[in-house]
């Protein structure tokens, strides 16, 4: 009996090494940083969840992030159409079908947590992800790999 506890036991164990990790974490601030340059989401997941956390303390008005996913050569129309768009439309496009995925603009002390549904991914596609906030997406930005 106990070597069949223990024999489960590793199965167990093994397969929780193996499984994917299915959720991100990712954090903006008032330095207009994200914490993370780069991302990896496992295509084995069928939907991730991100969250979002806005460290900083100036309001979404003044300061405010959000994260946005788009194939890499989309990114700066998506940025510039989304000035126009307004605080009110997140600095994003009306369904606009090159956006991934966006949280909401949140201001400081505020998270927002998506759900990424990997189906739309390529493994070793070119993707990225920035905060369409006006001006911030020129530095506030990084790479996204579907692995």
């Amino acid at each position: 009996m106990t070597k069949y506890l223990v024999s489960l036991t590793m199965l167990v164990l093994s397969n929780t090494a193996l499984a994917a990790n299915c959720t991100i974490d990712i954090e903006a601030n008032d330095a207009m940083q994200f914490n993370q340059p780069n991302l990896t989401i496992d295509s084995s997941c069928k939907k991730v969840t991100l969250t979002l956390k806005h460290t900083g303390k100036l309001p979404a008005n003044a300061m405010g992030h959000n994260w946005v996913m788009a194939k890499s050569a989309d990114m700066t129309d998506i940025a510039n159409t989304g000035m126009a768009a307004g605080l009110s439309n997140n600095y994003l496009p009306n369904n606009d079908k090159r956006v991934i995925a966006s949280t909401k603009i949140i201001g400081g002390g505020q998270s927002d947590i998506i759900e990424i549904d990997t189906s739309k991914l390529t493994k070793g596609g070119d993707y990225v992800f920035f905060c369409s906030f006006p001006g911030h997406w020129a530095i506030m930005k990084g790479k996204v790999s579907v692995i």
